[in-house]
């Protein structure tokens, strides 16, 4: 007797799938382009038990676009068996008539083809050992934002009441002290009866800022663990480097250095690849992309206005680069310098030496 069982068994169905909040939409191709479209709620397994309903047995690839939802879906979908892969949205081909005519299940369709076609490459996915120390440095940075914006609105609100600093704090260093916060409280007068308002910014202030100092002992007690130690230690011997910046690369990077096949692969992780735009005979260089990593990258340039002043070998390099560059496009060649020798310490596990 004949079996009608369907059995995709050693074929590969790709599947392109827009995430949103609710609902994905999803497109899935098979290895001779028959396409089944269809829109679903968001459900890794919910989604696998479609697939594995109408393709049996068949190895399930899929891709979806960096977004809100981070690493969550691709550790759901990877957890059932599915072989996933996060992209950056920017790494997408698409053609000027998906721009004009954008749907989610033109952007669905789009990623599977591409997947198809071999044409999508990875972001780097973090492990979940490093998440929760990611979002730690993370939060502080966050935090640090916070607190100047608090800052300005204090500052903004004396400069609207007209209130005017006296002698001893007549430069900017002194403020934000104990004896400017205290003067803030029971000194300034408002052109109100009262002076509710600052005192409730002050509150945030000194609340904020107790909860920075919770997050940097943190972060200390973090590098002196046994899981960063070793290449802190190495770090924090780069001129340049220190606490926030070293244990930032580190969780960044899962600790893990081996991750940069070479100094370009690390270099343009930090987003410090130059811009490059050549046509025939014109060749334009910009400073840097705007692609990589948003945290790291920052660091790394005004780390470098401090290895300039502490180790010479830097020092020579960014005047040399001064001699045809404006001093903001040469601290960024500082920078691109600066990383390769960080990798070159994480990699040869040998602390640097200062020149």
């Amino acid at each position: 007797m004949q079996s009608n069982k369907k059995s995709f068994k050693g074929q590969n169905i790709f599947v392109g799938i827009d995430v949103h909040l609710r609902t994905w939409h999803v497109t899935a191709l098979t290895q001779s382009g028959f396409k089944w479209a269809f829109s679903m709620p968001a459900d890794a397994q919910a989604l696998f038990d479609t697939l594995n309903n109408r393709y049996p047995e068949a190895h399930f690839m899929s891709a979806y676009e960096a977004g809100f939802c981070g690493f969550s879906v691709h550790y759901a979908l990877t957890g059932l068996g599915i072989e996933n892969i996060v992209v950056n949205a920017a790494d997408i081909p698409t053609s000027e008539k998906e721009r004009l005519s954008k749907t989610d299940a033109v952007d669905s369709e789009k990623i599977a083809w591409a997947l198809k076609r071999g044409e999508l490459t990875c972001i780097h996915i973090k492990s979940r050992e490093y998440m929760d120390d990611t979002n730690v440095v993370r939060l502080r940075k966050k935090m640090m934002k916070d607190l100047a914006r608090l800052k300005s609105r204090t500052k903004h609100l004396l400069y609207t009441q007209g209130v005017t600093y006296p002698e001893r704090f007549a430069k900017s260093g002194t403020h934000w002290s104990r004896n400017f916060m205290r003067w803030l409280r029971d000194e300034v007068c408002l052109m109100g009866n009262s002076k509710q308002s600052l005192l409730m910014l002050c509150d945030q202030v000194d609340d904020l800022r107790l909860r920075i100092l919770q997050a940097t002992r943190e972060i200390r007690r973090m590098s002196q663990s046994d899981k960063y130690k070793a290449n802190y230690n190495l770090l924090v011997s780069i001129p340049g480097i220190g606490l926030i910046v070293a244990m930032t690369l580190l969780t960044e990077i899962d600790n893990s250095p081996s991750n940069f096949p070479n100094e370009r692969a690390f270099v343009s992780f930090l987003g410090l690849i130059p811009i490059c735009h050549d046509s025939g005979d014109k060749k334009s260089t910009g400073p840097k992309t705007h692609r990589g990593n948003k945290s790291l990258g920052p660091l790394f340039v005004e780390a470098s206005w401090i290895a300039i002043q502490k180790d010479a070998a830097m020092s020579g390099y960014y005047c040399s680069c001064l001699q045809r560059m404006k001093p903001q496009m040469a601290i960024i060649k500082v920078a691109r310098k600066l990383s390769c020798k960080t990798l070159a310490v994480l990699k040869t596990q040998k602390t640097y030496v200062r020149q």
